[in-house]
């Protein structure tokens, strides 16, 4: 979590001259951006590129995570790993079939 955090210090600094709401937009922007590279990844990974590409599934993984993880700090610098594990916890079996007994 230490790494999480000092990405977005980097980024935020970075981008200490924008409104904030911008500085969300384009974070979420981000998380597009690296979805579209999964693909490219996973066309790759089936041999389907023309450009000789090689990624594995650790390296899709790793980007996506950092992505999304960054996005939700921008969006909520104080709550952003309880939201993820409250998501997380919502989406499994288990949490589904809890909210169903509440």
């Amino acid at each position: 979590m230490g790494q999480h955090r000092e990405a977005f210090r980097r980024c935020r600094a970075a981008g200490a001259h924008l409104p904030d709401e911008e500085l969300k937009a384009l974070q979420v922007g981000k998380v597009a951006e690296e979805a579209g590279e999964v693909m490219h990844a996973l066309h790759g990974l089936k041999s389907l590129t023309t450009c000789g590409d090689a990624h594995t599934w650790a390296e899709v993984q790793s980007d996506l995570a950092i992505a999304t993880l960054l996005a939700m700090q921008y969006i909520d610098p104080t709550g952003a790993h309880a939201t993820f594990g409250e998501v997380l916890h919502r989406r499994t079996r288990r949490g589904r079939e809890a909210a169903a007994a509440a």
